[in-house]
């Protein structure tokens, strides 16, 4: 993915691998244990799908999504905007076992989200650079 924004290979890069053996609160600590690599001016960069249920998945529905999903999505874009550090409040969402019936892809936000919340320089904190929905 980064070849497009760095074509000529820049910049380095490391990748957290998941411990799903540790509970939420852990990646969230460890996250912010990062934030001083923002400080030093090292970009953080955090992808995937945070409603990502392949179960759910209707292919008549190319380019729209569940109400759930939507509702789910539009929460954890809101908490990472404004209080990245208590995004572990979204663990009671309504739709949250809807939206991720596994944590492989709500355990990553916890990293960039425990960052965003340890930031000495809250100004920059979390932007989406591509939103939407696909298959439901």
């Amino acid at each position: 993915v980064l070849v497009h924004a760095f074509p000529d290979a820049s910049i380095p890069v490391v990748q957290l691998a998941i411990n799903a053996n540790e509970p939420a609160e852990y990646h969230l600590r460890l996250g912010a244990k990062l934030a001083p690599l923002r400080e030093r001016g090292v970009l953080v960069v955090g992808s995937g799908n945070i409603v990502h249920n392949l179960a759910g998945m209707d292919p008549t529905k190319p380019e729209g999504g569940f109400a759930w999903a939507e509702r789910f999505d539009d929460a954890a874009h809101e908490q990472l905007i404004h209080s990245p550090a208590d995004v572990l409040t979204l663990e009671a969402h309504p739709d949250y076992a809807a939206a991720g019936p596994t944590p492989d892809h709500f355990i990553p936000m916890l990293y960039f989200a425990g960052l965003a919340g340890a930031a000495a320089d809250s100004t920059r904190s979390v932007d989406a650079m591509v939103s939407g929905y696909t298959y439901g």
